[in-house]
């Protein structure tokens, strides 16, 4: 069986040394800016990044967009969880 949504934001919330959340939300502007951190992604570049452009930057880095300008801002589905998942080195056992 394949893991849930809310189980794949958990286990990047872990890897990125984020607290996992019992209910599902999704990421924080703090998680977000830790995801960043473990892709090596300078977010800060222009002061404080908003949610939206951390989310078009990780969405470019792990592949899920051509650039950050192509890049959808909504929050992340679930291709997008397990395309950060892998590139974060979170693995599922079966």
């Amino acid at each position: 069986m394949s893991p849930t949504v809310h189980e794949i934001r958990n286990a990047i919330r872990a890897a990125t040394g984020r607290f996992e959340r019992e209910v599902d939300a999704s990421f924080t502007k703090e998680e977000l800016q830790a995801i960043c951190e473990a892709l090596e992604i300078d977010a800060n570049e222009a002061g404080r990044p908003s949610t939206a452009r951390m989310r078009r930057l990780i969405r470019a880095r792990v592949g899920t967009a051509e650039s950050p300008e192509a890049a959808d801002d909504s929050t992340f589905r679930k291709a997008d969880l397990e395309a950060i998942a892998e590139a974060i080195g979170v693995s599922f056992e079966p």
